[in-house]
């Protein structure tokens, strides 16, 4: 199931990796670091970007790329000029095949963000992605069971009207905003849709579940040098 920053479903998975440093991007290790290997590439990025130009262009996709295809959940969120804009992210906590999740969600959030009109030809060149890998979901506790900066959450509660909602933040989210967990908390609600008064009540009635995530960062201009170097 797609979702973007706001709800999904939720898959439990447990795997492991470590975050080396790579030229031309950035990678944000969430708090994983136990040595078995990251799974987010570069490659992925460039990739992301080589679907979004045949797509523009209306024209053929671009051959099966090298990486992985381990299935993992995943998300694609693409950013706009010099100060990063959101432009649009979805994903989904159902593990998919890398190769294909990449190639269906390099489009889906360029596309149909319902946050964000479609991206254009004209903004390509001002475009970043990101591909986030998620991994290590566990049960919390309660809603204050995470860490700012380490951890995603997902929650899921029961809104005014009765009816069950999930939502969820990726690890960067509550950083960059410079929110604390109550915020961060009840920011979320109200992305799920909560419209009352949120209590604390409210907040304990809520289920949560925290995951990290391996987020590698690719711009427009290492992407052309990526594809530069390959003519060459």
């Amino acid at each position: 199931m797609a979702a973007g920053c706001c709800g999904t479903k939720k898959q439990k998975l447990n795997n492991s990796s470590s975050i080396p440093s790579c030229n031309g991007t950035s990678v944000v290790p969430n708090g994983i670091s136990n040595g078995t290997g990251m799974v987010a590439l570069p490659e992925m990025c460039f990739f992301c970007f080589d679907v979004l130009y045949c797509h523009l262009y209306n024209l053929a996709p671009p051959k099966t790329p090298t990486f992985s295809n381990d299935a993992y959940p995943l998300f694609v969120t693409w950013k706009i000029g010099k100060d990063k804009r959101l432009r649009g992210c979805i994903g989904t906590f159902n593990a998919m095949n890398l190769q294909s999740g990449l190639r269906e969600y390099a489009v889906t959030s360029a596309f149909k963000d319902s946050r964000f009109s479609p991206v254009t030809r004209e903004e390509f060149p001002k475009l970043s992605v990101s591909v986030s890998i998620l991994r290590h979901f566990e049960d919390g506790d309660d809603y204050l069971d995470w860490e700012v900066g380490v951890h995603g959450i997902r929650i899921e509660f029961i809104n005014e009207k009765g009816n069950k909602r999930t939502a969820t933040y990726l690890p960067e989210v509550a950083s960059e905003q410079g929110w604390d967990q109550l915020q961060t908390i009840d920011s979320l609600l109200r992305k799920g849709g909560y419209k009352a008064v949120i209590s604390n009540e409210v907040r304990r009635s809520i289920k949560l579940t925290r995951y990290q995530s391996e987020k590698i960062t690719v711009t427009y201009q290492d992407y052309m040098n990526h594809w530069n170097s390959q003519r060459c």
